[in-house]
């Protein structure tokens, strides 16, 4: 049993922000199971390692013994959250989100335990609510400090639209906290304005207002961007093996210990001893190697993870894949960067002609697959060792103009 300090160093691990922290340690110390809520909008039917962030810190509380609410916001959902949108986001319909709802169920318990976890949708509460009730909750917030919040003063102070049913979603969101009489939210660094609201509403309501705990928002496979599927640098619990292995051995050493620190379950202790290693002379590839089979044996199993590995290195180890090669962030257009013209620039190729006739001849490939599409192009958020060749190797990560 950890003592109420040691619970709270170990939440504190990859933790962004906790608002309070002497509140969050009193509750610790209280004795009692803790409701620990964590909201996910069903925008797409997959989740990604980005979303695992939250989903790990979820597991945290519930081996703490506290209770995990999955909370499937389908009717917040169906808004669209405003967070980061500098334009107003589509909302989805009723169909999409229920389709997507269904998927998450399966996709959480990879990672939860099922005997500690409450799946809540939040039309639960919010289907009963009239417009007398919703106009009541309207009343206990005010546009002055809906404007506080960076994405909308900035569409306001730049005359760009806000719909007014945008104001809604944190609104909603906050009184989720309420319905749920929750004692801990966790979300992303982004989530910061929309947490705070709920912990204001349950003040107004009479409740002990939550504590806040942030995230840091998972970088994607270029290193650069929030992994994310419309970027197409993610990385998909459901995704096969091979696949998964591949693109985790594809990000930059750098990246590695930042996947380590939010997705790894190992203790810091153990991670810091893996840095010691490298500075004593390991190879970065063999500690990515760890990490890989880590993450592929929670979603899969060990066996497919042995097997993810071997298939990786029959692919790349014994094709003499250099252990250094150059790296290079390009920038992609709109459009995104055709595959001649980010063989060129990485220098692989002396010209785009040259690219194209190297690709009809079946020399060019993309983590170990060979390209056959002359015509295939880029978009930011991709990344991946590209070869020209048996000896020209380069390391790529596109990013936005």
């Amino acid at each position: 049993m950890l003592t109420p300090q040691q619970a709270l160093e170990e939440i504190r691990r990859g933790a962004n922000e906790i608002l309070v922290e002497a509140e969050l340690l009193e509750r610790l110390g209280s004795g009692r199971t803790l409701r620990i809520k964590a909201g996910f909008d069903p925008t797409a039917p997959d989740l990604h390692l980005g979303h695992t962030v939250l989903l790990n810190k979820l597991r945290q509380f519930q081996e703490m013994g506290h209770e995990a609410i999955f909370l499937i916001g389908d009717f917040t959902g169906m808004i669209g959250d405003p967070t980061g949108k500098n334009v107003t986001r589509k909302p989805l319909t009723r169909d999409e989100v229920i389709d997507n709802a269904r998927t998450y169920e399966a996709q959480i318990f990879k990672i939860l335990d099922p005997e500690k976890t409450l799946v809540m949708f939040n039309s639960s509460w919010m289907n009963d609510m009239d417009v007398t009730d919703l106009i009541q909750l309207a009343s206990k917030h005010t546009v002055a400090r809906m404007l506080e919040r960076d994405d909308f003063h900035k569409r306001y102070t730049s005359g760009q639209a806000i719909a007014i049913h945008e104001f809604l979603y944190p609104l909603i969101q906050g009184y989720d906290s309420v319905a749920l009489k929750a004692d801990v939210e966790l979300g992303g660094t982004d989530q910061k304005f929309n947490l705070l609201v709920g912990r204001q509403l349950q003040e107004v309501y009479g409740q002990k207002p939550q504590v806040v705990l942030t995230m840091p928002i998972l970088e994607g496979l270029d290193g650069v961007q929030k992994m994310s599927k419309s970027l197409n640098n993610y990385i998909g619990i459901t995704e096969a093996p091979d696949e998964m292995f591949g693109k985790l051995m594809s990000i930059s050493d750098d990246l590695m210990w930042r996947y380590f620190e939010l997705l790894s379950l190992r203790p810091l202790t153990e991670i810091e001893a893996l840095k010691r290693e490298i500075g004593e002379g390991r190879n970065p590839r063999d500690v990515k190697f760890e990490l890989a089979e880590e993450i592929i044996t929670r979603f899969h199993s060990r066996s497919e993870a042995d097997t993810a590995r071997e298939n990786f290195v029959a692919r790349f180890q014994k094709g003499a894949m250099p252990d250094e090669m150059p790296e290079y962030a390009l920038a992609a257009p709109a459009g995104g960067l055709p595959i001649g013209n980010l063989l060129k620039q990485a220098g692989l190729v002396a010209s785009t002609s040259e690219a194209l006739r190297m690709i009809k001849q079946g020399a060019v490939r993309l983590d170990g697959e060979r390209i056959e599409d002359s015509r295939q192009a880029f978009a930011a958020g991709s990344a991946g060792v590209f070869q020209v060749g048996k000896r020209r190797f380069a390391r790529v990560t596109l990013t936005a103009e």
